[in-house]
């Protein structure tokens, strides 16, 4: 039966390893290159990831690519994504996901958010602008998310500490835009 699918068992084996393997890499890759590397891309950064599937593709597929092995290929990935999902829920889990960086505390950019998240003041002023926000004044916090994504914050309301919970440098944050805990 095997053979009708285009794979032997030993063959999807080491699909399903490589795989596994393919996914650790891509995880430790990515938390090394830290949240920058999921912000928005430039049309080189594209093609470049364009680029990276490929050869994925190819590494967790083996030499000749079946349908079968596509398929158990992305089972597999579909699981350890889920998988990765379950345990970020967990106490011990909070190590898979990154914390929310401090990129900008009213008019002041933090130094040290820029650099622990690999972010220059131009691409924080690209963020500024693409929110509509036409001088400092107008901004109580920028944040680098997990996902990658920049949050831009305006002032006028108060900020509620607990939207803050998980964000480096908190000391950096003005009280007079916090809300009275």
């Amino acid at each position: 039966m095997w053979q009708n699918l285009g794979i032997t068992p030993l063959e999807a084996l080491a699909v399903v390893l490589s795989a596994i393997g393919i996914y650790a890499a891509f995880f430790v890759l990515i938390r090394t290159a830290g949240q920058r590397a999921l912000a928005s891309w430039s049309t080189m950064d594209k093609a470049i990831v364009i680029a990276f599937g490929s050869v994925l593709g190819r590494v967790v597929l083996g030499n000749t690519p079946t349908l079968a092995a596509g398929i158990i290929g992305l089972a597999t990935m579909f699981a350890l994504f889920r998988l990765e999902a379950v345990l970020r829920r967990t106490r011990r889990g909070a190590y898979l996901s990154s914390r929310p960086i401090l990129l900008m505390a009213g008019e002041d950019l933090v130094q040290g958010g820029l650099k622990a998240a690999r972010i220059e003041e131009d691409e924080v002023y690209f963020k500024l602008r693409q929110a509509g926000i036409r001088n400092f004044s107008e901004v109580a916090l920028v944040i680098l998310e997990p996902t990658g994504d920049v949050s831009v914050l305006r002032r006028g309301e108060l900020i509620d500490p607990m939207l803050l919970r998980r964000i480096t440098d908190q000391s950096a944050i003005p009280a007079h835009l916090l809300m009275p805990r």
